[in-house]
């Protein structure tokens, strides 16, 4: 049994030292686009306004989308509110343009992913308590369930894993946060 387990811990050893440095990083940054990148973006482009001062001031959809019940309340007049649900529409908008790409280019990538996780659960929450997801179990979903499907719990879950892995790993030897340490590093 002791060779077995030799030979095991040999070949795993290998294998992590081949790929501990860039894989894990590389892996989530393409996973984030290949998975990610377009949802956010286009979720982004339905928030704008029309024109030019589109990304200034957004489209009655990006109120109803963020503040459901307070666009409701106010039977969808964004006049009726206030500079603080300009600014969260606003900030929104441009967090789902700017944190993806920030993220795909590797640049402020931990930062960018932080921010994305807090993203991600906001909008988890505007989901469940906004839209009425939590009155649907099976668009909640549960854990530890034989259903791995459910919008909320299960699919977010595998977002913020693949958030985290940046946060903790940084973006990786492919990135320009790679490329700005090493300029830095040789200037000094």
């Amino acid at each position: 049994m002791n060779p077995l387990i030799a030979i095991h811990n040999g070949l795993f050893r290998w294998v992590e030292n081949l790929l501990e440095p860039w894989f894990l990083p590389t892996l989530a940054r393409f996973t984030f686009a290949a998975t990610l990148l377009i949802y956010f973006w286009n979720s982004a482009l339905l928030k704008l306004g029309d024109g030019i001062l589109g990304i200034v001031k957004p489209s009655v959809g990006a109120y109803a989308q963020i503040f459901p019940k307070k666009m409701e309340a106010v039977t969808y007049d964004v006049t009726q509110l206030g500079w603080f649900e300009w600014a969260v529409v606003v900030a929104g908008t441009w967090a789902e343009f700017i944190l993806p790409a920030l993220i795909v280019l590797g640049l402020f990538t931990r930062l960018s992913a932080i921010g994305m996780i807090g993203f991600v659960v906001v909008q988890s929450l505007t989901d469940l308590y906004g839209h009425g997801g939590i009155e649907h179990p099976e668009t909640v979903g549960a854990w530890f369930d034989r259903l791995p499907d459910g919008a909320i719990l299960d699919q977010r879950l595998f977002w913020i894993t693949v958030l985290a892995i940046l946060v903790v790993k940084g973006a990786g030897p492919l990135s320009l946060d790679r490329l700005w340490l090493e300029r830095r590093d040789a200037e000094m």
